[in-house]
């Protein structure tokens, strides 16, 4: 994830920072687990609401403590808003790919918005040197690797993580329209707010009784997604930006071993091999872009 903050940091706080990029990586993909074994009974739209309204308390509590009272204003509201749609788009994309294909799989494949990320910041904002494209179309190479078009096994479900990771790609993008005054915790609180109410004005065309036995699993979704979003934007407070950034493919490691142990997915290895090449190229970019900015 990209950082949502710029600052210089200690030596001494990145390791601080690569701990709480680990722990909330891996809450986020617990909090992917437990959305795949929800999608069986709820739509996605339903899990958005109940996770974020869950959470919204909690991320309320958290901003005041953190920020005060003015970590709950913003001058741009209809900018979260815009964000926030572009957001929940991302989530159904990605939790419905999850529902229907392998965890590690579809995290794999997510994995290419960083690579569009930079091609997209090439045609509209600025352009990129001839290193990053060309890691950018291996990256791309990583995904026809795992798909495979054209073969027997290949399945359209596997453009949804594709999907996701360009809808992603245009969040992280999106996130120059916000006030660069406002903290973490405004984004987070927003973030939780406006994901509530948007949801909050459909989910009832497609609300399906809550069963009691899953009222625990809404409850720990709300609470591992918050809290790995908000870990990761720690990591990226405490640490340098390409320090962390990198251990977010440790998702890969909890993805695969998420889908064995639940629902016994063992990824082929193509697309072990496909992932490779999405990651090596996801960290070239990583580290050519941090060198760029520190000449410049």
């Amino acid at each position: 994830m990209p950082p949502l903050e710029n600052a210089t940091h200690p030596r001494n706080q990145n390791l601080t920072g690569i701990l709480f990029m680990c722990a909330g990586v891996a809450l986020l993909c617990a909090n992917d687990a437990l959305a795949k074994g929800l999608m069986d009974h709820y739509s996605p739209i339903q899990i958005i609401f109940m996770r974020n309204s869950i959470a919204l308390p909690f991320a309320t509590l958290l901003a005041l403590k953190m920020g005060g009272i003015h970590a709950l204003r913003s001058n741009r509201v209809g900018v979260h808003f815009m964000r926030t749609v572009i957001w929940i788009t991302a989530t159904i994309l990605f939790f419905t790919s999850i529902h229907l294909m392998g965890l590690a799989e579809a995290t794999a494949l997510a994995f290419v918005a960083p690579l569009f990320i930079t091609a997209i910041s090439a045609l509209v904002i600025a352009p990129v040197g001839w290193r990053r494209w060309i890691a950018v179309v291996i990256g791309f190479v990583g995904v026809l690797v795992i798909v495979r078009p054209g073969a027997a096994t290949f399945e359209p479900v596997s453009l949804l993580p594709i999907a996701t990771a360009f809808t992603y790609a245009l969040l992280m993008l999106s996130a120059r329209l916000l006030d660069p005054r406002e903290s973490m915790w405004t984004l987070l609180f927003y973030l939780s707010l406006t994901s509530a109410i948007l949801s909050g004005c459909v989910v009832w065309y497609f609300w399906t009784p809550i069963r009691v036995e899953d009222l625990g699993l809404f409850v720990a979704i709300a609470f591992v997604g918050t809290g790995g979003m908000t870990m990761i934007t720690q990591a990226f407070r405490l640490a340098e930006a390409p320090t962390v950034a990198p251990f977010d493919y440790t998702a890969l490691i909890w993805a695969t071993g998420l889908g064995w142990y639940f629902w016994g997915e063992t990824p082929d290895v193509l697309t072990f091999v496909g992932a490779a090449i999405i990651t090596a190229s996801g960290l070239f970019v990583i580290f050519r872009e941090s060198k760029v900015e520190a000449q410049s």
